[in-house]
């Protein structure tokens, strides 16, 4: 007696981060006035500052195999293949006022922040 198997389509897994349409705009500026050599922009959270790890945004100029790879209107977005567990479900957001402009994020996984707002702990 044989069976046959169905192989349901792979379905496509949800980005670890979400882009605001403002995250969006800023990742195709940066793309515009990049390096020769660049091929996206990378998000890492390295150990630094006060609460133990901090959000980095970098060009990049290869992709490392572990790396997530989100595609945006503007150019390649990556997410460090080591940070990928401190963002999973977090937004992140480009935002100007009259005194400071940078990128926001919304994480929740974090735990807490320090009080200058630059380092997290999960």
């Amino acid at each position: 007696m044989t069976t046959a198997t169905e192989t349901k389509p792979a379905r496509q897994r949800p980005a670890a981060v979400i882009l605001t349409a403002n995250a969006e705009a800023r990742i195709a500026k940066l793309m515009g006035e990049a390096p020769e050599g660049t091929i996206g922009v990378r998000l890492s959270t390295p150990r630094r500052g006060c609460s133990g790890l901090a959000y980095s945004v970098d060009y990049v100029s290869e992709e490392k195999p572990f790396d997530e790879k989100i595609e945006t209107p503007g150019g390649l977005f990556y997410i460090d293949g080591a940070s990928v567990l401190y963002l999973i479900g977090s937004t992140m957001d480009w935002v100007e006022d009259d005194f400071t402009a940078g990128f926001v994020f919304a994480n929740p996984n974090a735990k807490g922040s320090c009080g200058c707002g630059e380092s997290f702990t999960v």
